[in-house]
């Protein structure tokens, strides 16, 4: 049942591809938070980069369950 939704097709990848992506990304930019608010250039203040950590772990959970399912076929 898991592994269907993973495989679900949306803009003619799976669902899977897209959330591997978008949690990439999502990592990324908690860093880059970190990173330019040590430079001096402040993009959002810094409550934001642990919730975009907590976003970002939220996903990676998702897609890892995601790609379980496809192995365990749950």
């Amino acid at each position: 049942m898991i592994s269907e939704i993973a495989y679900a097709i949306l803009f003619s990848k799976p669902l899977i591809f897209w959330l591997g992506i978008i949690t990439y990304l999502a990592f990324v930019f908690t860093a880059l938070i970190s990173v330019m608010q040590k430079k001096g250039k402040r993009i959002l203040g810094f409550k934001w980069h642990s919730r975009m950590a907590y976003i970002a772990l939220a996903l990676a959970t998702l897609h890892g369950i995601f790609a379980l399912s496809v192995y365990f076929n749950f």
